[in-house]
């Protein structure tokens, strides 16, 4: 359960990052990285709450 939280936390600091250095740099590159971190972010989200239900049913 540790780990899924520590993976949505560090994705989501990641996507700050990239969000930030697009908003510096105005490369678009940090853009792209950022929506695939979201996607991935999106991906945590959806297996970390799919454990608790299943600790729920469990």
């Amino acid at each position: 359960m540790l780990a899924f939280r520590l993976l949505f936390i560090l994705t989501a600091a990641g996507v700050a990052v990239c969000v930030a250095g697009y908003l510096l740099s105005g490369d678009r590159r940090y853009l792209g990285w950022a929506f695939k971190g979201l996607k991935l972010a999106g991906a945590a989200g959806l297996v970390f709450f799919a454990v608790l239900l299943l600790e729920r049913i469990a």
